[in-house]
């Protein structure tokens, strides 16, 4: 717990060793300030928890680590009042020796609409920008990517992501707590995914520049965000909230949002997929229990917010740097 080490060990062997130069340093001071507030309590979670020998191993369909009767039914139910100390879980859901963690978003369903339009992942190196607790990482890993990094500098979500390799410790998957600001300009991932984070840039241009600089030439970008209907000039810029959000700045259409991408400099950019979020993929749970989409939409019309904007269209597009 937070040490690096293992990770700096694994770049200094592949193509993102240049990071070293910067990283270190950042991570020191990032270290410095989780030691302060509810981090410490968090650290105390992890500590506790139960050491397993995880001998089942599933991440193709699911993300579930060991069998049920691994562990004790005292056990279990101990191991899930340490894990709900770190809630609101919101991405997943995760399966930990039969304990399900029953998150706010079924990540497995934008997953599933995802997977069908990736560059084949094997023996990739893959970044995920924005990633949370880090449920697409393990996702990533089951199809078959040689090396998986995801970034967030979310203290909560770091040690919910420790939580879980707590129970499969795989050397291939990291979460490295900082922001795409703090990123150099690596040009060395095959593949950069980023989804649902475009929304919450004040400069979605810098944004989509700075996923364009951590890719080789050649790589593939995945970009899931949320869009509007219209055509080439239409971008919803909310007021003071969004779905009851004070932090979405800018909502393209699909158009809008190739153009900018075609602006960029990324190439042969497509819309692959087009869903409406619905009430049963995002929801509160034993494991959510704050307010969840549909506190967010108009109580007599879903197909609005409770602001009145479109209701959540997320879109996935994919293209080449």
């Amino acid at each position: 717990m937070l040490e690096f080490n293992k990770f700096y060990g694994e770049i200094a062997q592949n193509a993102l060793h240049q990071w070293l130069e910067v990283l270190p340093a950042q991570l020191a001071n990032w270290r410095k300030e989780a030691l302060h507030g509810d981090f410490k309590q968090w650290q105390k979670v992890l500590a506790h928890l139960p050491k397993t020998q995880t001998t089942a191993i599933e991440l193709t369909e699911q993300v579930s680590f060991g069998h049920a009767d691994e562990l004790s039914a005292g056990a279990k139910q101990r191991l899930e009042v340490l894990l709900k100390q770190l809630m609101p879980w919101r991405k997943g859901p995760f399966t930990l020796h039969g304990l399900q963690i029953d998150t706010e978003w079924r990540s497995d369903w934008k997953w599933d609409r995802v997977l069908p339009h990736l560059a084949p992942l094997q023996h990739r190196l893959v970044l995920d920008v924005g990633c949370g607790s880090g449920y697409h990482l393990w996702r990533m890993r089951g199809a078959g990517a040689e090396f998986v990094v995801g970034i967030d500098p979310s203290q909560l979500f770091y040690a919910q992501f420790e939580a879980i390799k707590h129970f499969n410790p795989d050397p291939k998957v990291h979460l490295i707590p900082i922001g795409i600001d703090e990123m150099p300009e690596l040009k060395a991932f095959d593949t950069v995914f980023s989804m649902g984070v475009l929304y919450h840039r004040k400069s979605p241009i810098d944004f989509l520049q700075q996923l364009k600089n951590q890719l080789r030439p050649g790589g593939q970008l995945v970009l899931e965000t949320l869009v509007v209907e219209g055509d080439a000039t239409t971008v919803l810029v909310p007021g003071e909230r969004y779905a009851k959000m004070r932090n979405v700045w800018f909502i393209p259409s699909c158009d809008a949002l190739l153009g900018w991408l075609q602006r960029v400099g990324f190439n042969d950019a497509k819309v692959v997929d087009l869903n409406q979020t619905s009430l049963d993929e995002q929801r509160k749970t034993n494991w959510m229990e704050n307010e969840s989409l549909v506190d967010f939409l108009d109580p007599t019309d879903h197909s609005k917010t409770i602001e009145g904007y479109p209701a959540p269209l997320r879109a996935v597009i994919i293209a080449t740097a």
